[in-house]
């Protein structure tokens, strides 16, 4: 007598088939999802028109030199959420002062504002929340004829020198 023979299962039923497509399904999935998160976090730092920024780095070099001819210094404290800038040194200024904060990383912290001088020649700005960390702090003329720019590692209750 013979043996009755089985009947082979059907693909899906067996293990080696899912093994198979689970490995190569998952690094779609995982590719799609890179995909997605390269779309949605574009890097901010990288520029479109490189020859214009050039140029305009050109520009900005001239009013950085205009600052150091006229021996402009500040002296930027930092108290909670209050900044105040003092003038130390060089040809009084006591027009509007433009106050710009960049952040290395992230451009949507940055912030600008204009402040001018009260009654004993101090600028002061009222900041919604305390600055901590590495900022580029940029000042500029109103008429923005110099301007003095400084990399600083920001702490409450500091003083920092801007010239």
């Amino acid at each position: 007598m013979s043996q009755p023979q089985s009947q082979p299962q059907v693909w899906y039923k067996q293990f080696w088939p899912w093994f198979l497509i689970i490995l190569p399904l998952c690094a779609v999935v995982a590719s799609l999802y890179m995909l997605f998160l390269s779309i949605e976090h574009k890097d901010s730092l990288v520029s479109q028109d490189y020859y214009k920024e050039g140029k305009a780095i050109n520009m900005d070099l001239a009013k950085v030199r205009q600052a150091k001819q006229l021996g402009l210094q500040f002296e930027l404290t930092l108290k909670d959420n209050e900044l105040t800038l003092v003038q130390h040194g060089g040809t009084p200024y006591l027009a509007a002062l433009t106050v710009n904060f960049f952040h290395p990383t992230l451009a949507e912290r940055d912030f600008s504002q204009v402040a001018t001088a009260d009654g004993d020649k101090r600028y002061r700005i009222n900041l919604a929340e305390p600055l901590n960390g590495t900022w580029e702090v940029r000042l500029e003329s109103f008429d923005t004829s110099w301007r003095i720019e400084k990399r600083l590692e920001l702490q409450s209750n500091q003083h920092y020198w801007l010239n």
